[in-house]
C-alpha cells in the first residue's frame, strides 16, 4: 500500500496498524516505509534487510537519532485497527507497541525539511523476539556509523512522558546436583529439588533496591522465574535448576549484576551448585546531564507533560548506550497495554508526542 506521510499522524498510525508485521514478517511494511521515505528529496535513505535508515545531511552542528521498530507480537483478532465511537482512541495490534510512535517518526521525517539539528530516522525489524535477530543490533554491527549521534530518542510507549535510560537484565540458572534413587528408598539418594529450598527462601526474603542514577529512581527486581527438576514420579531427582531474573539499575554492569546474584545464592547457604548465565543485557544510564538532552527535556516538558522518570524495563536504548550515545524513551501509548489483546492508544498522545518532538527539532 502507499503510505501518505502528509496525512494526520493518527491516520498514518492506523495505516501502519493495518499492515500485518509480526516479527519475522516485516517485508511488506519495510517496503512501504522505504518507498514513502525515498519520495522525500531531503532524506538520504539506506536499507539493510528490513531495516530502513533515513538521514538529513544538512551539516548541522548536532545530530540526533530517532528510532522505532516495525514489528509486533502475534495478532489476536485485532488487525485491521479501528477507532472507538468518538474517534479519540485507536485500537489494534501495534497501536501501543509501537506503530503510533513509528507514525510520529514518519510524519516528522517527511515534514521537517530544515530541522535545526540533523536527524537520523531509524525503522528496524524483529525487536519483539530474541536479541540475536534484533534489527537495531543488525544495523549497529553492519553499519554502526548510521547510528552515530549526539543523542537518541526511542519511540517506545511511555504515555507521552520521557523515560530516561533503562534497567539492565540478566537470567541465570542455578543448577543444584543430587543423587538419584528410587523414591521408595529415598534415603539412598539426595533430593536436588529439596536442595533448592535455601535459594528460594533467600529470593523470597530479598528486598530489592531503588537506586538513583543521574536524578532518576530505578527500582530493581530479583526473582525466581522458573524451577525444573525430576524425571519421574518415583525417582528422587538428581538435579534441580532454579532460573533467576535480575533487573538491575544502570549504575552497574551486567558482570556486576551476575556477581551480585552469585553472592546472594552463596549467602543463602545453598550447598554445591553452579551458575550458568543464559541471558544478559546491559542497562543504559539516562544521560540527561548532557546539554542536548536537557534541551529535549525542556522542549517536551514545555508542552505540559510530567518531568522525566526512569524506564523500569529493558529497551533498545541500551544499544545506543553501548555506542556512547545518550538515549531516552519517548512515545505514545500506555506501556501496560503493550501486547494486550485490547491494545489501544489515545489519539491525543500520538499528537502530543509529535508536537513535543517537532518543538525540539525546530527550536
Amino acid at each position: 500500500m502507499t503510505l501518505d506521510l502528509t496525512a494526520p499522524v493518527e491516520a498514518l498510525a492506523k495505516a501502519l496498524v493495518d499492515i500485518p508485521s509480526v516479527s519475522g514478517d516485516e517485508l511488506a511494511i519495510a517496503d512501504d516505509v522505504e518507498t514513502a521515505l525515498r519520495a522525500c528529496a531531503h532524506l538520504e535513505v539506506t536499507r539493510l534487510g528490513n531495516n530502513i535508515v533515513a538521514r538529513t545531511m544538512l551539516g548541522r552542528a548536532e545530530r540526533v537519532v530517532v528510532a522505532g521498530h516495525l514489528d509486533t507480537v502475534p495478532i489476536k483478532d485485532n488487525v485491521p485497527g479501528r477507532w472507538d465511537d468518538d474517534g479519540g482512541t485507536l485500537w489494534g495490534r501495534g497501536t501501543v507497541d509501537m506503530k503510533s510512535g513509528v507514525a510520529v517518526q514518519l510524519s516528522l521525517a517527511a515534514s521537517l525539511t530544515e530541522p535545526t539539528r540533523d536527524v537520523t530516522w531509524v525503522f528496524y525489524d524483529q525487536e519483539e523476539v530474541e536479541e540475536t535477530r534484533n534489527g537495531l543490533g543488525h544495523v549497529s554491527r553492519e553499519r554502526p556509523d548510521l547510528l552515530q549521534g549526539d543523542f537518541a530518542v526511542l519511540g517506545e510507549p511511555t504515555s507521552a512522558t520521557i523515560e530516561g535510560g533503562c534497567n539492565g537484565t540478566i537470567r541465570v540458572d542455578v543448577v543444584l546436583p543430587g543423587v538419584a534413587a528410587h523414591s521408595a528408598r529415598s534415603w539412598k539418594g539426595v533430593n536436588a529439588i529439596h536442595a533448592a529450598a535455601p535459594v528460594l527462601t533467600a529470593l523470597a526474603a530479598y528486598e530489592a533496591q531503588t537506586v538513583e542514577v543521574d536524578g532518576l529512581s530505578y527500582r530493581e527486581g530479583l526473582n525466581a522465574v522458573g524451577v525444573s527438576g525430576g524425571i519421574a514420579g518415583n525417582v528422587v531427582p538428581d538435579e534441580c535448576t532454579v532460573t533467576i531474573n535480575y533487573r538491575f539499575a544502570p549504575d552497574k554492569s551486567a558482570d556486576q549484576a551476575i556477581a551480585h546474584v552469585s553472592d546472594v545464592v552463596a549467602a543463602s547457604g545453598a550447598g554445591e551448585h553452579r551458575i550458568v548465565v543464559t541471558d544478559r543485557a546491559e542497562g543504559c544510564r539516562p544521560g540527561l546531564d548532557v546539554p542536548l538532552a536537557q534541551s529535549f527535556v525542556d522542549a517536551v516538558v514545555a508542552t505540559g507533560v510530567e518531568p522525566p522518570r526512569a524506564k523500569l524495563g529493558w529497551t533498545d536504548v541500551s544499544r545506543f548506550g553501548a555506542l556512547g550515545v545518550p538515549a531516552v524513551n519517548y512515545g505514545p501509548g500506555d506501556p501496560e497495554l503493550a501486547h494486550a489483546d485490547q491494545e489501544r492508544c489515545p489519539v491525543s498522545q500520538i499528537r502530543d508526542v509529535r508536537a513535543g518532538l517537532e518543538a525540539w527539532l525546530t527550536s
